[in-house]
Formats: C-alpha cells, sequence, structure tokens
C-alpha cells in the first residue's frame, strides 16, 4: 500500500508516519505534505496514492479546496482535531476519521475499514462528493408552531396556518387563514429570525406577511406597492420604500403587481 500524508504539523506528521509502519511494516509513505497548494502540485505529478491521510486544517486553509482542484480517487482518512460539525458529515458519509492525538487502535481500525471500503469500485468518489455538499452552510431549522396560552387554555398553532403577524398597541399577534387572532409572545424582529423567509416577508414595521396571504397588490407611491391582504386588514398594508425592492425580488414570478 503507497499511502500519502498531507499534515502541517511536523511532530504530528512523523507520529502518523511512525504508526503506519508499526501497523503495517508493507505501507509505504510516498511523502508528507504541509498545505493545499503543495498538495495540488503533488498529485498533478505523480500517480495516485492507495489512500491518502489529510489533515482538516492546513497552513494555507482547509484541505476541501483540495477536492475542487484537483480529482482525487484514493480513499481518504480525514484527521481534525475538534471540529464536531466536519465529523458529523464523516459518518453520515462513511468517510473515516481521526481525532487528534491519532491513537494507534483507532488508526488500525480506519486502516481496516479502508480495506474493506477499497474493494468498491466509485464508492470513494461518490463519499467525496457528499462530503462536500454536506459541508455546505446546513439549512436553518425554522419553527413550526407557536404555542399560544390565554387565560387557562393553551393552543398549538401551527406556522403554516399563519396568514400574517402584525403589532398592535404594542402588543404582537398572529392571524390564522380562518381569520382568528391570538397573542405571540415574539416581537417582529424576533419573529424574522424563526420563520421561513421564503413563506414570510416583513413588509414594514407593524406586519410579516405569509405570501399566501396575498390577494392583491397595487403600485403605490414611491415605487411602495400596497398589499391586499386575506384575511382583510382594517388598515393599509403597504410595503415600506426601504424593504420595496427586497420584497419584489422575494416575490419572484409569484404575484404581478397591478398599476
Amino acid at each position: 500500500m503507497k499511502a500519502l500524508i498531507i499534515e502541517d504539523e511536523e511532530p504530528a506528521a512523523h507520529r502518523l508516519k511512525k504508526l503506519l509502519i508499526e501497523i503495517d511494516p508493507q505501507i509505504e509513505i510516498l511523502d508528507i505534505i504541509v498545505s493545499v497548494e503543495s498538495a495540488v502540485s503533488w498529485l498533478w505529478k505523480n500517480s495516485m496514492p492507495d489512500l491518502i491521510l489529510l489533515d482538516i486544517h492546513l497552513a494555507d486553509g482547509q484541505s476541501f479546496e483540495l477536492f475542487k482542484r484537483v480529482e482525487v480517487t484514493a480513499p481518504v482518512i480525514f484527521i481534525t482535531a475538534h471540529d464536531e460539525y466536519a465529523i458529523r458529515a464523516f459518518k453520515v458519509n462513511s468517510i473515516d476519521y481521526l481525532l487528534k492525538p491519532v491513537k494507534k487502535e483507532e488508526l488500525s481500525a480506519a486502516l481496516a475499514k479502508y480495506r474493506k471500503l477499497h474493494t468498491a469500485q466509485g464508492s470513494q468518489e461518490n463519499d467525496i462528493a457528499k462530503l462536500l455538499e454536506s459541508l455546505k452552510d446546513p439549512k436553518p431549522e425554522y419553527k413550526k408552531r407557536f404555542i399560544i396560552r390565554f387565560g387557562d387554555h393553551i393552543k398549538a398553532v401551527n406556522v403554516e396556518d399563519v396568514a400574517y403577524f402584525f403589532t398592535q398597541e404594542k402588543i404582537n399577534f398572529l392571524r390564522t387563514h380562518d381569520n382568528k387572532t391570538y397573542p405571540v409572545e415574539f416581537n417582529l424582529d424576533k419573529l424574522e429570525h424563526i420563520i421561513d423567509p421564503a413563506v414570510f416577508f416583513r413588509i414594514n414595521r407593524q406586519f410579516i406577511i405569509n405570501i399566501n396571504a396575498i390577494d392583491q397588490m397595487f403600485s403605490f407611491s414611491k415605487s411602495r406597492v400596497k398589499v391586499k391582504l386575506k384575511p382583510l386588514v382594517d388598515e393599509d398594508t403597504i410595503v415600506s420604500t426601504e424593504r420595496s425592492s427586497a420584497f419584489k425580488e422575494w416575490l419572484g414570478d409569484e404575484k404581478d403587481v397591478k398599476s
């Protein structure tokens, strides 16, 4: 087996080399690389090793950049200090990882897993693709329901049932699509961060509306938009000047504004 070590901490790299040879004296260490740039250069100039042991954080950045610049077909064992987020990704995608300081028994188990994975053609390429996808910003979790308390009663209202949130006399409310109104404990500033922005938009200081609550829209002065909501609202609901451009982008092609 021919292995390549990509690790920028010299003591850690030499310890890794020593452990590998202790576990399997037949392993040939091709080289020890210390950066993304030097790894890219090495892989362009040399044949692909049988196995790569790769530190996540290198001197010139995260080693994931390597996969964007070079087609890596060799199985990879990742090494990390305390990057728990990356560890979760490796678990999901069945890619081995080792925590520093690397322990001999864990390295041995990782090599055993490598030998099993090595028999599955194309598995590493798929794992790397999944890994890179999983390391993108995770989708945020938005609030799914509100617990409403009034008197001795408690009611759960699903967010999808909310037509809009509004503030009236410094009290915050939600109104459902079936025209029921309940007080909520969150102000509109907080609500903006806990509900799905693909569905809800804050049109002004008083209203956050569900796109499905829009009945009609009309052009208004200063490039603003007047929105007619369902259920109906007593006062005019007008998108503020500073939010008008973002509002139109949010709408996309969903609605047409009537002139």
